[in-house]
């Protein structure tokens, strides 16, 4: 039996994430593309609120 809501459910799709920081294995660190800490771009940790490295542990914040 198939509830009455999906057959009015249209899938959406997600939006493509693009993240304006990278993993600098040498530093340990995410860093920006001009290579600053990307910590000290108080814009970015604004919008994203952390900066977690996506190397290793998931629990792990550059702050």
């Amino acid at each position: 039996m198939r509830p009455f809501t999906l057959n009015y459910a249209v899938p959406q799709r997600l939006p493509a994430v693009v993240t304006p920081y990278h993993f600098d294995a040498s530093r340990q660190l995410n860093v920006l593309p001009d290579g600053r800490l990307a910590v000290s771009d108080r814009a970015l940790l604004h919008a994203a609120g952390t900066t977690t490295s996506t190397a290793g542990s998931q629990t792990h914040f550059d702050d």
